[in-house]
């Protein structure tokens, strides 16, 4: 048996499908009846196990791609977290401009947004490493790392929020007739990517000028306390001497 039906309008065929799912315990269907959801749940379904592949895949060449610039595991982790903590300003987002979660599209939008903040730190890093090589300390190194690289930064985080800023507002701009108009149905459709990667830059940015260079000193004094603790572990199991042994005249 099937049964079709639609939505209406400004109703997601999710939470429908969620509230049958919900309802058919209730139901009691017979022994050996099964219930497929096709349709949007199916899309749904199969756009989110691809993206989720195309988003590991990414993850994995970008970490052996870091790990070889840098040659450091925690560097790389550094961006690998910056990518992650970046998510949180889509859904910020998404719940100020009060947007559901697209699979499709925020799931692109999300794989579009890690270049950019990988991007980002990468200069951050980058940058950090060529003053340590100089004999800066890590703190006076991170604080003129982020004075150096502010700019850069700021102005391509800038550039992509106001560049998809039209999208993010629905405004479509014919630049042969010279018309303006708000919420066309042609930018409709890329409103949750365009919200989805100008509100995670303008999150990441803060992370990159900010989180970025208290974590890389953190790293260093990690590395110091780590060698410190090693070195008392090896001044208590340390063998005494044959001097210390010999008897005293």
């Amino acid at each position: 048996m099937r049964v079709e039906a639609d939505v209406l309008d400004g109703v997601l065929p999710d939470t429908k499908v969620k509230e049958i799912r919900a309802r058919l315990p209730e139901i009691g269907l017979p022994a050996g009846v099964n219930v497929t959801f096709k349709g949007k749940d199916e899309e749904q379904n199969e756009a989110s196990a691809f993206l989720t592949k195309a988003f590991a895949a990414a993850i994995f060449l970008i970490t052996i791609i870091l790990v070889t610039q840098f040659n450091s595991f925690y560097h790389s982790l550094l961006i690998l977290t910056a990518v992650v903590f970046s998510t949180i300003g889509v859904m910020l987002a998404l719940m100020v401009a009060g947007l559901p979660f697209s699979i499709v599209m925020t799931g692109i939008g999300i794989i579009t947004l890690a270049g950019v903040v990988v991007r980002n730190n990468i200069i951050l890093i980058d940058t950090y490493q060529v003053l340590r090589r100089d004999g800066l300390d890590p703190f006076e190194a991170a604080l003129r790392t982020g004075a150096q690289r502010v700019r850069p930064v700021f102005l391509t985080a800038f550039t992509a929020v106001i560049g998809l800023a039209p999208l993010v507002f629905s405004v479509n701009i014919e630049v042969l007739t010279r018309e303006v108009t708000v919420g066309a149905p042609s930018t409709q459709w890329w409103v949750n990517l365009s919200t989805s990667v100008a509100g995670g830059l303008a999150f990441a940015t803060i992370l990159t000028l900010i989180v970025t260079p208290c974590l890389l000193v953190l790293g260093y004094r990690t590395k110091e306390i780590w060698a410190w603790v090693r070195s008392l572990g090896g001044q208590r199991t340390r063998p005494a001497s044959a001097s210390s042994l010999a008897p005293a005249e």
